[in-house]
């Protein structure tokens, strides 16, 4: 990778946004809570919810993870709360098919994710962009499942 790679990659946009996660840290008493990892750089994200009626109504995340990860982090985590399962999971597989097959990014509410195109040439840092939204939808369906 050149320096300009890395510099359009860990542009100024994405360096702002993992600086200022929202809802970082860990909820008192959480539904659920899920952890996921990548193997292949070791980000982690934890994820605590509180679902009620089948929407996020409190939420928390607890993020180790490269600049990528953390500025996906940062973008879904400002429009958690009050999300369903389906639209959580719709955001995930539109954000894997803009990394994968060069889609469009999510849309609404879960805007912004185009500062991560040009993250769609390094394979190996798509599990840590993924992470946040994966755990979240896992979270979502086992409290469905517990309900």
């Amino acid at each position: 990778m050149s320096d300009s790679d890395l510099i359009k990659l860990y542009s100024k946009r994405i360096l702002a946004l993992a600086a200022d996660i929202p809802h970082l840290g860990r909820l008192p008493a959480p539904t659920v809570t899920v952890r996921r990892r990548s193997p292949l750089c070791g980000s982690t994200v934890t994820v605590d919810l509180v679902v009620e009626d089948g929407r996020i109504a409190d939420f928390a995340q607890e993020v180790r993870a490269c600049a990528l990860g953390q500025a996906s982090a940062a973008l879904s985590g400002r429009v958690m709360i009050g999300r369903s399962r389906a639209e959580v999971e719709k955001a995930r597989d539109e954000l894997r098919a803009m990394l994968r097959e060069g889609g469009p990014p999510p849309g609404p509410p879960f805007s912004g994710y185009e500062v991560l195109e040009p993250a769609r040439d390094y394979r190996n840092r798509h599990a840590s962009i993924l992470l946040a939204l994966e755990a979240t939808a896992e979270a979502l369906a086992q409290a469905e499942a517990a309900a």
